[in-house]
């Protein structure tokens, strides 16, 4: 451990947090680059399309509270870094695909999506529950916003690439170059990542400064010592959704992840098909309105800590940025006005920096989560919130294979994001932190 002088590691940290969800949605965009080509080589229409997309999410919800569950269980390090090994291998997999029958192509590539969603299921819960430890309060909305960006950021690195790749050597090799990148990224992962008092290089006065702050620096210290922390307990979930304002930022997160799922899945397909881009072409203009995402989520995170540290309660601090970017995020509906490429991208820039502004749903969760079930709470949350990577890309490729258009699919996915404000403004009310087993549970029981 270092000395007296107070290091910086936990920015280490979230930079690798970062680093490793850049990875995981990079392998979750893929499918959004190649969509087309596949489609052709496996003869699919927009709705079965829509049901390949929304693979990978049926098993990652499933597998979220089993995944906080292990998290608390085994911590973060571990759990998280077999992910990463796990999610590699079943990328290279699915490149093999491509060398099948097309009669087999469409189950076995649907089976890997869904093997790789219970691979990743940890990822999320991992880091809301790696920035709870190695973050003060004061700290936690960038850091959050920091490693959340990498949804938007996936798109702008993988996105020209994948979509160079796919016009130049066919769909197969995408998946293999993510898989390569990840069982790389995962190496390193189990070098630099460590809890906060284990850690070779942190100083003292940096643990004294997360642990004054609010971080939660001995969250795995019981690990090493063989006890056996909180397990996955229905009464655990159910107490957590007997709390109206934990209930509240479930639904809202829903909400917000919906705008991610049509990123992710959909929207360069739109640009292809509705606005006649060629792929290698989408990949590249999907990347401006993805930067612009990434732009806005950072600033928001950074927007939502000045506000707090400004004076303000922590309920104006995370509220603010979430509906501010929300109310932006609605501004894609006006892409069914106009007819320049420029114009679309400039809307869906704007709509996409929104929902990176108001995405703070794992601040708010590294926020209010009770204290010794951060990894079940997290799980529970991305496992409400990803339901949407089910039902949106499967609702968007049954409206556009009903109306021939994309026009409702915007309307909806601008409604949802409507939604979400109702969800965080008279419903959620109060953020804090939730303690069970006081005072405050008996009153939550009994309301």
């Amino acid at each position: 451990m270092a000395g007296k002088e107070q290091s910086h590691i936990r920015f280490l940290i979230v930079l690798m947090l970062f680093t490793a969800s850049c990875c995981s949605y990079g392998d979750r965009v893929v499918l959004s680059i190649v969509g087309v080509d596949i489609s052709h080589q496996l003869g699919l229409n927009p709705l079965k399309l829509g049901y390949l997309f929304s693979g990978f999410s049926w098993a990652y919800v499933v597998a979220q509270l089993p995944a906080g569950g292990l998290l608390d269980r085994y911590g973060s390090k571990r759990i998280y870094g077999l992910s990463i090994v796990a999610w590699s291998i079943l990328a290279l997999i699915a490149g093999f695909i491509g060398f099948l029958p097309a009669a087999m192509g469409f189950g076995l590539l649907f089976a890997v999506r869904l093997l790789s969603g219970l691979a990743q299921s940890p990822v999320f819960p991992g880091n809301g529950r790696i920035v709870a430890a190695w973050f003060p309060t004061a700290e936690r909305g960038r850091a959050s916003a920091i490693f959340n960006s990498s949804q938007y950021f996936a798109l702008v690195i993988f996105g020209p690439v994948m979509g160079w790749l796919v016009q130049r050597y066919g769909w197969k090799a995408c998946f293999w170059l993510g898989g390569v990148v990840s069982l790389l990224l995962s190496v390193v992962w189990f070098r630099v990542i460590h809890s906060v008092k284990s850690h070779p290089h942190i100083s003292d006065a940096e643990i004294s400064y997360i642990e004054e702050g609010g971080g939660l620096a001995n969250m795995d210290q019981n690990l090493r010592k063989g006890a056996n922390p909180n397990q996955l307990t229905w009464s655990a979930v159910r107490m957590l959704l007997s709390n109206r304002m934990l209930v509240g930022i479930y639904i809202g997160q829903y909400c917000i992840t919906t705008l991610t799922w049509f990123f992710l899945t959909w929207f360069p397909v739109y640009l292809n098909q509705a606005r006649h881009i060629a792929i290698a072409k989408a990949g590249l203009l999907a990347a401006v309105p993805a930067l612009c995402g990434s732009i806005g989520g950072v600033f928001g995170g950074i927007v939502s800590d000045h506000l707090l540290k400004s004076g303000n309660s922590l309920t104006v601090a995370r509220k603010v940025p979430i509906v501010a970017g929300m109310a932006l995020s609605m501004t894609m509906i006006g892409c069914n006005y106009v007819s320049g490429q420029v114009a679309v991208i400039l809307l869906m820039s704007l709509a996409f920096f929104g929902k990176g502004f108001g995405a703070l749903g794992w601040t708010v969760i590294s926020d209010v989560s009770p204290r010794n079930l951060i990894g079940i709470n997290g799980g529970l949350f991305n496992l409400i919130g990803n339901i949407a990577g089910i039902t949106t890309p499967i609702i968007i490729g049954w409206i556009v294979q009903r109306t021939g258009s994309f026009n409702l699919a915007l309307v909806f996915v601008g409604v949802t994001a409507l939604a979400a404000i109702v969800a965080y403004l008279p419903l959620v009310g109060r953020i804090h932190r939730v303690e069970f087993g006081s005072k405050e549970q008996a009153k939550e029981q009994a309301a």
